[in-house]
């Protein structure tokens, strides 16, 4: 059994002390569920503020990308020993913002997947297709070819640490969420590939979210499909009681 698995992506959101209310309130709030695994994902330089205000809770703390190198001349980046030095947990990567506003290619995020794994930090690989592919038919091809890139040389044992994020780009922020049967179709896909590259018993302990556009309104039906193990959030996750009550939805 797959337990469920909730993360907020802050994006480029919040100052001091909103991330250190909003982390505050979660812990207030999600105090007593212990059947959901949670995990908010804040700017890099309110890191070490969210962690200090999730102390002592089960909330984990994410960072929302990283670079492929341990240190060294690369201005401006984030390695993994500094996130984990930070206290964080998982690692978002591939993200539909860095692949179409930042440039980021399939074989740049599998370098930032595979130091993830590496550093002993738990990878969430965020796939997904535009909304041209989507109306193309090309949905599956897209999508396949994101995992199987994305996880290029990453072992079936090493898969323990990775979590998959399906998030269609035309449902991102849009409040243009897929339908149920939509992120149910394409998340049974990834499942059935994962299956062919690592075998049935790594594709049912593999947790695959849906991101887009998800909130309080939908969560119960996105999580009602057997493939859904859970939801990457963004503009819901900014806000303590729409978070919360999402996550309690799922408990």
């Amino acid at each position: 059994m797959r337990k469920p698995f909730i993360a907020g992506n802050w994006k480029m959101n919040t100052d001091a002390a909103g991330a250190a209310a909003l982390a505050s309130g979660l812990v207030k709030a999600l105090a007593e569920v212990t059947t959901v695994d949670v995990a908010v994902c804040p700017p890099f330089v309110y890191l070490q503020t969210v962690a200090k205000a999730l102390d002592g809770s089960a909330i984990q703390l994410g960072a929302q990308d990283v670079y492929f190198q341990n240190n060294g001349a690369f201005t401006g980046e984030i390695s993994c020993a500094m996130l984990k030095d930070v206290c964080c947990k998982y690692v978002i990567v591939g993200h539909s913002e860095r692949r179409h506003i930042i440039g980021e290619s399939d074989e740049l995020i599998n370098k930032k997947a595979a130091a993830v794994i590496a550093s002993g930090l738990h990878v969430i690989l965020c796939v997904g297709e535009l909304l041209e592919e989507r109306e193309a038919g090309k949905t599956k091809t897209v999508v396949a070819e994101q995992v199987k890139k994305g996880l290029a040389g990453v072992t079936a044992e090493q898969m323990k640490s990775v979590t998959i994020a399906y998030e269609p780009v035309w449902a991102i922020g849009t409040g243009r969420n897929a339908t149920p049967e939509q992120a149910q179709e394409v998340h049974a896909m990834i499942r059935g590939l994962l299956a062919e590259l690592y075998g049935n018993a790594v594709a049912g302990q593999t947790r695959i979210q849906y991101g887009g556009s998800a909130k309080p309104a939908n969560t119960a039906e996105l999580m009602a499909n057997p493939d859904v193990d859970g939801l990457l959030v963004g503009g819901a996750s900014l806000k303590v009681e729409d978070f919360a009550a999402m996550v309690k939805t799922v408990a």
